[in-house]
């Protein structure tokens, strides 16, 4: 399980250092792909591969299914490469925009990690902060220990 909240710097050539405490989850090869919000999502492989299997088996017929297949299969199988960076390639970055020399937020999200520009995740916690309550209700889940 993926937890945490970093940041870091993407340099000029678009590499990333993933923090050490989240690549001590994370196999030799990952899935970096567009996520919801305008995030990244990188998955170990092989949840990635979990994943893509559901998502094949959707049928080609629902259009929320290929809209969904169209956003993530496009994606990018990558290394992390001797100092823990991982290269986003320039139409994710765009989609997430993650500008070079920028600053990027690293989550740990349970199964995956997500790449946000500090930008969006400073409007996307704004957003969660206001609507917290109003989205857990809907979950029906009681948060409560």
């Amino acid at each position: 399980m993926f937890s945490g909240e970093f940041e870091h710097s993407i340099d000029d050539k678009g590499r990333l250092i993933i923090p050490a405490r989240l690549r001590v989850e994370l196999p030799g090869e990952v899935f970096i792909t567009r996520g919801f919000e305008g995030c990244l999502f990188l998955y170990p492989i092989d949840t990635w591969n979990e994943m893509s299997d559901k998502l094949r088996g959707l049928s080609t017929t629902n259009k929320a299914a290929r809209f969904v297949s169209r956003l993530m299969f496009p994606g990018s199988e990558t290394g992390l490469d001797n100092q823990g960076r991982i290269s986003v390639p320039p139409p994710l970055r765009d989609h997430a925009d993650i500008q070079l020399g920028g600053e990027v937020v690293v989550l740990g999200v349970n199964n995956r990690i997500e790449l946000w520009s500090k930008s969006r995740w400073r409007q996307m916690t704004q957003e969660l902060e206001q609507n917290i309550a109003k989205h857990a209700d809907a979950l029906d889940v009681d948060f409560t220990f």
